[in-house]
């Protein structure tokens, strides 16, 4: 059975071609010419390029191209291929369903963790408290006086000892009772965890 490196070296001897003569005219080095004719893939460079190589030669020596390539096709080791015939694909990122479930499940988490941390965050550090009355220096010429204002929801909150209702929005407002010798107003927030925030108001009680 004819190979592609009986049907070169046939069709160069045929036209009585040195190797040398053959790599004049074609360019290709005779080593790879006489590798072509041994099949000695080992020596030769990549399928695509003895491709050209076997295309040139076979041309050059009227030989039929055509044959020449199935010839070539047949013969060549299918493991010389230099086409791989499995792609890399594992760098390619794919959103896959399993990849939503583990996103979903780790937000979830960290919307856990953070309210957590919030609450926790809420709880050690002392309340807000904002006082809207009575003013600074505010004149006092009855035996009770408004104090309102806003703290945390679920703060307790007294004015110079007396509690006063909060609301669930933290907005707070009661009159408390004073004296002639009242010259200040203390209002105290407490949270859950006993941490205190304190607001004073001087006032200048007139009292009839």
């Amino acid at each position: 059975m004819k190979t592609i490196g009986s049907f070169i070296k046939d069709a160069r001897a045929k036209k009585r071609y040195s190797l040398a003569k053959l790599e004049e005219a074609t360019k290709i080095k005779k080593d790879f010419i006489e590798a072509i004719e041994k099949e000695d893939w080992k020596t030769l460079p990549d399928y695509s390029v003895v491709v050209g190589f076997v295309k040139n030669i076979a041309a050059y020596l009227q030989a039929g191209e055509r044959q020449a390539i199935a010839l070539l096709r047949r013969d060549y080791p299918p493991q010389k291929l230099s086409i791989n015939p499995k792609p890399d694909v594992s760098r390619q990122f794919v959103w896959s369903p399993k990849l939503t479930f583990f996103v979903g499940v780790g937000a979830v988490i960290a919307i856990i963790v953070g309210y957590l941390i919030f609450q926790y965050v809420r709880f050690i550090n002392p309340p807000h408290l904002e006082v809207f009355e009575p003013k600074e220096g505010q004149v006092v010429n009855t035996a009770a006086i408004r104090v309102s204002g806003k703290t945390d929801g679920d703060a307790v909150i007294k004015a110079n000892n007396q509690p006063i209702l909060v609301s669930d929005d933290g907005k707070f407002s009661a009159d408390i009772e004073i004296f002639a010798g009242t010259g200040e107003i203390v209002v105290k927030a407490v949270s859950r965890s006993g941490k205190e925030t304190t607001v004073k108001r001087m006032i200048k009680p007139e009292l009839k």
